[in-house]
């Protein structure tokens, strides 16, 4: 745990020497935050006008009656299961729009480029229709691991699931940088992903890195400050806490992003700029058992 940790914060202060020279950066996680939030208040409103929200609520509180009495439980109505799978894909769409502009400008500063919004945008607008694909599936498996994990009322099914979930996020780790380094479709991205993390890690492995602890950390710092300002007025809490919390969401996600672009150069057979690449080795942790490619 305390090696994951200051393996997490090494990766960290490599990533932010990275940023300071491309501050812009920042904003395509916060932009990716704002097209998700305005997605959901469209299908919010969609969702209200066409009675979707009433029925969901009813068919909820139904099944949970029928759970308890042990009877069938009422079927969800058609429409509004597509309306939901519509509201997943557009939100992943949006994410993964951004969060390849950011990986295609992190790219360029690894290279020796100087990179800005409007290029990281601009390769990101190239890949579009492999963007959409890998959203589509990408939204499918994560509402398929959602819907197994909510109907597992025992440890060993939650765990078996979570596994399944760790073991799709080693094999897809390197998708957005394939598709807008490479041009690969989403398929053949997922397919590159899972051979790069294999050639150049080995089989089995587990992550020596954890950039939820540092999200966490970043949040915490984010709100306290708005808090304080909240208990004096209101307002201006609210006020100082959209803004502390977009920079933190902006900085840990574009360190995130860095990394991520770092790691692909890394298993590129690349040294990439700022980073030691002995400290790149060790973002994964090899198993005594598996033949790293390298």
């Amino acid at each position: 745990m305390f090696h994951t940790i200051g393996h997490t914060f090494e990766l960290m202060k490599m990533s932010s020497r990275v940023l300071m020279k491309d501050k812009e950066l920042i904003w395509f996680p916060i932009f990716g935050v704002i097209g998700s939030l305005l997605i959901l208040g469209i299908f919010f409103l969609i969702a209200s006008a066409t009675g979707a929200i009433d029925r969901i609520q009813e068919i909820t509180a139904q099944q949970d009656n029928a759970q308890a009495a042990g009877q069938a439980q009422t079927a969800t109505n058609p429409g509004d299961i597509v309306l939901l799978v519509l509201l997943y894909i557009s939100v992943y769409f949006v994410t993964i729009f951004f969060n390849s502009a950011l990986i295609a400008a992190a790219l360029e500063r690894l290279r020796g480029g100087d990179p800005n919004i409007a290029s990281g945008l601009a390769v990101a607008s190239k890949h579009i229709p492999q963007i959409l694909g890998w959203a589509i599936i990408s939204a499918s498996v994560g509402l398929i691991l959602q819907i197994l994990r909510s109907r597992q009322d025992n440890f060993v099914g939650r765990m078996v699931i979570n596994m399944i979930g760790g073991a799709w996020s080693f094999m897809t780790f390197f998708v957005v940088p394939v598709l807008v380094n490479e041009g690969q479709g989403p398929v053949g991205s997922i397919k590159r992903s899972a051979s790069m993390v294999r050639q150049t890690w080995g089989r089995q492995i587990t992550a020596s890195f954890g950039f939820q602890l540092v999200y966490l950390i970043a949040g915490v710092i984010a709100i306290l400050p708005a808090l304080l300002f909240f208990a004096i007025f209101p307002i201006l809490g609210i006020i100082v806490g959209v803004f502390t919390v977009s920079m933190a969401i902006g900085i840990v996600g574009a360190l995130e992003g860095i990394f991520k672009a770092a790691l692909y150069e890394y298993a590129l057979g690349e040294k990439p700029i700022e980073f030691n690449t002995e400290v790149l080795k060790g973002a994964y942790m090899t198993d005594l058992r598996a033949q790293p490619g390298r």
